[in-house]
């Protein structure tokens, strides 16, 4: 079973219902879906690997002295002769840092700053037209879902980039790369990795493998496009395993709602199904979900519907 491979560009020509379908499928049956042939430049791309690869090796010594691996070398020292290793249940094995168009950026290597300027204007583009599309199968109108986000325009959505690595891991068995959670948020897109692989997302029971494919952008839909499209389609749950070789680089960046709009199950003229989530405010669900992440998020709407 593999992640839904779509080639966006096919939404301009003769098989665009057929795409749409597909990108519905993707929406509705995985949570996840890839993207080829979607507009960003492959020079572009490469010269994000390029200096994020960069970047990071400019930051692995502050990774041996961080947290995780302070925790892991206790746990090991720790672990002696014991028969049932204990696992780190509480980090995640991750360099990471985020990028706002407001807050600091790394200042090394020196062409950082403009290519990931670059990237996340792209990257904008790529998330808006991905929700026009999402409004387009849902029946809604045309800015439905970034109308919703901005409060219709009284506010700025969020888009924050998080860039992050994973380095090698000398114990699998102890610590997850990226502990399993759904993203609060609206559209995620994420550049990955097109060697070492690791991500996986949850489906009818199974943690299934996201593969790496070359210069595709990976979407998936958070919480808040479950509430918006009434439970049509899901946020899943994902994760990132360790490994013992190969440094994962791993770009998502999130279009996610202004912390002042409201949120509610939207509506189209053909639609009479009860509404099956709470009208809130995301700062309020944020305020949840900062402290139950790595919990169900069930809890999390039904604690914002008594706020």
């Amino acid at each position: 079973m593999a992640i839904p491979v779509i080639d966006f560009s096919k939404l301009e020509g003769k098989e665009r219902a057929e795409t749409l379908a597909r990108i519905a499928n993707g929406c509705q049956e995985w949570g996840f879906f890839q993207l080829v042939n979607h507009g960003i430049p492959v020079e572009l791309l490469e010269r994000v690997k390029k200096v994020c690869s960069e970047c990071y090796r400019l930051r692995a010594e502050g990774f041996k002295a961080s947290k995780p691996v302070q925790l892991l070398n206790k746990l090991v020292e720790e672990e002696g002769d014991a028969a049932d290793a204990e696992r780190l249940d509480n980090v995640d094995w991750e360099d990471v840092f985020l990028l706002q168009d407001d807050n600091e950026w790394p200042a090394n290597p020196p062409e950082f700053r403009e290519t990931m300027k670059e990237y996340r204007v792209e990257l904008r583009k790529l998330a808006e037209k991905v929700m026009e599309v999402m409004d387009e199968n849902l029946g809604f109108e045309k800015g439905s879902i970034r109308n919703s986000f901005s409060g219709n325009g009284e506010h700025q959505p969020f888009f924050g980039t998080k860039v992050s690595h994973y380095p090698p891991c000398p114990r699998l068995d102890m610590v997850n790369g990226l502990r399993a959670h759904t993203d609060a948020g609206g559209v995620i897109l994420l550049f990955q990795d097109d060697q070492v692989g690791g991500l996986q997302i949850l489906k009818d029971g199974q943690w299934i493998d996201v593969q790496p494919v070359a210069n595709a952008i990976v979407i998936n839909t958070g919480d808040q496009i479950e509430v918006l499209s009434n439970g049509r389609y899901k946020s899943v749950w994902h994760r990132v395993l360790t490994t013992s070789d190969g440094n994962r680089r791993s770009i998502a960046s999130f279009y996610n709602p202004s912390l002042k709009a409201t949120i509610a199950p939207g509506t189209n003229k053909d639609d009479s199904a009860t509404a099956l989530y709470p009208e809130y405010v995301f700062g309020d669900y944020m305020d949840v979900y900062v402290k139950q992440k790595f919990l169900a998020k069930e809890p999390r709407f039904a604690a914002v519907r008594a706020v």
